[in-house]
């Protein structure tokens, strides 16, 4: 079904951020904006969500060139839920940023730049186009670099050479495997793609070409041996920053990757076997660098790390049930690290530190705040009936039927050591009593006490995603319907196919 209102989730931030450059050095001017430009967001993001999700699956062809010959945007559930969550992400990100981001960062262009990289991930989430989808990547790695480094403190330079080198690396095999494909199928579009990719005789080119994907994919995801520049970046810009990273710039790599290898390459016993032994050394690893980390935010990217290893994981087993349980904990995942970072940044305002051996007495002096944090951080940790804990059941059905165990067992070692550092990290920064030393020097913004004002400001972003994460496991047979039809689209990809191409199906 054609519409081209899809776009909108694109276009509502790219005017927002040129809307920002009338407004330079206003920094009052930029918070209420940029909040403004979120909350529309937001609605288009439900709008769309609700119309694909009542109906057909939604198609725009730029310029009005038919498929395959334009470039095409695509509205599935699968795109349509991102949306929707980059949505929520983007506006608590917005609401904290207004206090949480010094004056001099708002100055220097923060919003507009952060505008353009939720552009750039609704439109990555959106295309029906393989090299859009690269354009697009493109553009979020040039706005995330601008991020992480405005401020140009020495530790966000640092951080931000490895990432961007890595990125670099990744985009140069995933335009590597872009000129292969289109070498071999003469056509970019998607769906046309998945026509032409499994009419193809060769299929040793095919595996070849394919791993040029995971790679690419598989460095922006940070899975393992790739995920190094993961945690030696994402703790060194601003809270606000490292949440919308945290929360969505790896999961636009899970999302290519599902998109890629459900619709265009179809996994085999080779590359299931692949994905599944990333999985396990993706999850041991994050496990293993988490649990010696003394640093929140240091800690929290790890264990990012370790949980992109249960979605590739159900990727790798490619079955209904396995995709479900991977797509219900990414939808899960979004939402609990965005809201993780931004915590830490609240720790830090309060207390002008992020390390735990100097932290201590936050219940006692903040009991109501400490329990919202906790639903949070119980919800990652997969306390029934939080969030967490629901999509483990799949995968580990999943994992019995498909006979992999040391899947499991790494799901069941990531889980237990996840647990073990939220508990460490709630008995340290919560528990124990507040230490007589001084705070660490703070490396981001300046530590400085918050009126009620800003305190409320910084602590009703983090309410309004914990609500949401509430809602995603005490509401969890609405999140298994969505996740279960995605997963039935990706195994049966014809409605994509016939929405994409219509009458002019390629054969």
């Amino acid at each position: 079904m054609i519409d081209n209102t899809i776009v909108f989730p694109v276009i509502v931030h790219l005017f927002t951020a040129i809307l920002l450059l009338f407004f330079w050095r206003k920094t009052i001017a930029h918070r209420i904006i940029s909040i403004l430009g979120n909350t529309i967001g937001m609605l288009i993001a439900i709008r769309l969500f609700t119309k694909v999700w009542q109906g057909d699956i939604l198609t725009m062809q730029a310029a009005g060139w038919d498929s395959p010959f334009g470039i095409t945007f695509v509205a599935d559930v699968f795109s349509s839920s991102m949306v929707l969550l980059t949505s929520f992400s983007g506006l608590a990100v917005s609401v904290f940023s207004a206090t949480g981001i010094a004056r001099g960062r708002i100055i220097y262009g923060y919003f507009p730049i952060f505008h353009f990289l939720l552009m750039g991930l609704n439109g990555a989430f959106l295309t029906g186009d393989i090299f859009n989808l690269y354009v697009w990547f493109e553009v979020i790695i040039i706005a995330s670099f601008v991020l992480m480094t405005l401020g140009g403190r020495k530790a966000q330079i640092e951080g931000s050479v490895k990432y961007m080198a890595m990125n670099i690396l990744a985009s140069t095999f995933f335009l590597t495997g872009i000129a292969i494909l289109y070498g071999i199928t003469g056509t970019l579009n998607m769906a046309d793609l998945s026509l032409k990719v499994a009419a193809l005789e060769n299929r040793t080119l095919v595996d070849l070409t394919a791993i040029f994907f995971i790679i690419g994919f598989g460095i922006k995801s940070a899975v393992f041996p790739l995920y190094f520049w993961l945690p030696s970046s994402y703790h060194t810009p601003p809270s606000a920053v490292a949440a919308i990273f945290g929360g969505l710039l790896t999961k636009v790599g899970i999302y290519a990757l599902f998109r890629m290898f459900t619709l265009i390459f179809i996994p085999d016993e080779f590359t299931r076997t692949l994905l599944i032994g990333i999985a396990i050394f993706t999850i041991l690893t994050g496990t293993f660098g988490a649990v010696i980390k003394t640093n929140i935010r240091r800690l929290f990217s790890y264990l990012i790390v370790c949980h992109i290893g249960f979605m590739v994981g159900g990727l790798g087993m490619y079955s209904e049930v396995a995709l479900t349980g991977a797509l219900f904990y990414l939808f899960h995942d979004i939402m609990v690290k965005t809201n993780m970072f931004l915590m830490a940044g609240l720790i830090r305002k309060l207390r002008g530190t992020m390390n735990m051996d100097k932290l201590g007495g936050l219940y006692a002096q903040y009991p109501l705040l400490s329990l919202l944090m906790a639903i949070v951080l119980f919800s990652l940790v997969g306390i029934p009936p939080l969030s967490g804990f629901w999509p483990k059941i799949y995968l580990f059905e999943a994992g019995f039927m498909d006979n992999q165990y040391a899947l499991i067992a790494a799901i069941i070692i990531g889980s237990f050591a996840t647990l073990y550092v939220i508990s460490m990290m709630w008995a340290k920064v919560f528990w124990k009593d507040q230490p007589a030393t001084e705070g660490e020097t703070v490396l981001t913004d300046d530590f400085q006490p918050l009126s009620a004002f800003r305190k409320s400001l910084l602590v009703a972003p983090i309410v309004f995603l914990a609500g949401i994460t509430l809602y995603i496991g005490l509401g969890a047979e609405n999140i298994t319907a969505v996740a279960k039809h995605i997963a039935g689209e990706m195994k049966d990809t014809t409605p994509y196919i016939e929405a994409v191409l219509g009458t002019n199906e390629s054969q």
